[in-house]
């Protein structure tokens, strides 16, 4: 496997930065976006682990940190959930002009509600992953909420999310609360593949059974059982991925998605 270190606009003035994980054979058979977890990066050991997974199976993986985060320019303050899809939007279409459009969406966590925004605005996508996933930006909104005072007051508040700080916006609040999944996700007309664990205790499983009922048909359900939110266990990130790849051959056709045997 090969890996390439990209940089690409967002459109809005801000460098991203990016990693596009490389089968050693060449062409790859398909290319996938990956979405990071929310404030995790590219380089969040999961994210790496799914990837290379997948790079192993033949297909070629953009990983890249969403606005204001890891490598990429920008303030995360100033970010929203909207921004964060156009951000996919606009690594999509980086990938169309100088790489291969997108035909496989992978989202982790806020990443996965992302993913499934951002697929009817990526129209290259014939499949979309999510992988613990929540099926409303609710539970998000729900733990700035002990924040929410402040934020009314001063139009901000250092929220601490996953024992790290980070500023949070008015904005960033009513963007979450004004996002609406359940039509989305009826209307994705693209094959979609939940993955989630019981064990979940950040986002539990009851969202991805909401996420399955309200999708269209061809749609796959993993149950990873006894792994947890973040994926921290190398094992199951590798088993995702590997599984990712399986699921992919099914609905991207034989000549971009499967080895010859």
């Amino acid at each position: 496997m090969h890996l390439r270190r990209i940089t690409f606009d967002n459109g809005s003035g801000d460098r991203l930065a990016a990693l596009l994980d490389l089968p050693s054979e060449a062409p790859p058979l398909a290319h996938a976006l990956f979405a990071h977890c929310f404030t995790c990066s590219k380089d969040y050991k999961a994210v790496a682990n799914v990837s290379r997974a997948l790079a192993a199976e033949g297909v070629a993986v953009l990983r890249f940190d969403f606005t204001g985060l890891g490598e990429s320019g920008g303030q995360f303050s100033d970010t929203t959930f909207s921004s964060n899809v156009a951000d996919l939007v606009a690594a999509a279409a980086f990938m169309g002009r100088e790489l291969e459009p997108p035909k496989i969406l992978i989202g982790h966590s806020l990443g996965g509600a992302a993913v499934l925004q951002a697929a009817a605005r990526i129209p290259s996508a014939a499949a979309v992953v999510t992988i613990a996933a929540p099926s409303s930006t609710a539970h998000l909104a729900a733990m700035i909420r002990s924040s929410a005072s402040e934020i009314e007051s001063l139009g901000q508040a250092e929220v601490a999310i996953a024992g790290r700080s980070f500023r949070i916006r008015r904005s960033f609040l009513e963007d979450l609360e004004a996002v609406s999944m359940h039509d989305v996700i009826a209307g994705l007309n693209r094959a979609l593949l939940v993955i989630h664990s019981p064990q979940d205790r950040t986002v539990p499983i009851r969202d991805a059974e909401e996420i399955f009922a309200a999708a269209r048909q061809p749609k796959s359900f993993l149950s990873l059982d006894r792994a947890d939110h973040l994926l921290t266990d190398a094992d199951d990130s590798r088993f995702v991925g590997a599984m990712i790849a399986s699921w992919a051959r099914r609905h991207l056709g034989r000549s971009e998605a499967r080895r010859d045997p």
